[in-house]
């Protein structure tokens, strides 16, 4: 098939060895490999061995979170074709990236689930990103997958260009553990799985749903964490 239909950059840069992104890319794309706060994910210069000051002022509904990379010019463009521009392509590479950068967070997981998409919303986009996400990333570590421990109930106005606690309020109440699932969801260690991280906000409603149906412990991963980049569309 390689010879056929010879793998391209996904970035448009020289024709990399197998599908991906060119060299120069990779080099640009800020991969969070060192110490990072345990609440949310946020890089450390230095292993503080404590949380940010953000998570220690007002502690997140979630119980801890990783990010791949930090939103930026190069990770942005990837990340908005996933979702925007049907390219399920890139979904099992967000996948491989999250095995690593989320590796003590899935090692503890009893199962993985995705922030879901209302339904109006998901049947205008044909695909919920998160779980397109979420389901190669189960496969590729033998997680348990839930695809439906939450849903979206009511249908909310984009986040963005919204302050946090404009975000906060926007998704206060918005999702919710069917009936169904909760006996499912009891107890269990669950790792949310989302694209961007920006203030936390729609996690964090997210966490609240499943602990009211009783999950022990609710953590996230997302591919990229938005961080003093002002401007950048999500």
């Amino acid at each position: 098939m390689d010879l056929l239909f010879p793998p391209q950059a996904l970035d448009g840069g020289p024709r990399p060895l197998a599908g991906g992104f060119s060299a120069a890319a990779w080099s640009r794309i800020r991969f969070l490999d060192g110490p990072v706060c345990d609440g949310c994910g946020t890089p450390f210069e230095y292993d503080l061995g404590a949380r940010c000051a953000g998570c220690q002022a007002r502690p997140r509904a979630f119980d801890a979170a990783r990010a791949a990379c930090l939103y930026d010019e190069t990770s942005r463009d990837p990340i908005l074709k996933l979702k925007h521009a049907d390219r399920l392509d890139l979904a099992p590479m967000f996948a491989r990236w999250l095995s690593r950068a989320a590796r003590e967070l899935i090692e503890d997981a009893d199962a993985i689930a995705p922030i879901p998409l209302h339904r109006f919303r998901l049947l205008s986009r044909r695909y919920n990103q998160a779980a397109e996400i979420a389901r190669p990333l189960a496969a590729l570590t033998g997680t348990p997958y839930l695809p439906d421990a939450l849903v979206r109930r009511r249908m909310t106005p984009t986040q963005a260009g919204r302050s946090g606690s404009g975000r906060r309020r926007n998704v206060a109440g918005a999702f919710e553990v069917p009936a169904s699932r909760r006996e499912r969801v009891a107890g269990l260690r669950i790792l949310l799985i989302d694209d961007v991280l920006t203030t936390g906000a729609t996690a964090e409603a997210c966490a609240r749903a499943l602990k009211a149906a009783g999950a022990a412990r609710v953590d996230l991963a997302v591919v990229a964490k938005v961080q003093d980049a002002p401007g950048l569309t999500i």
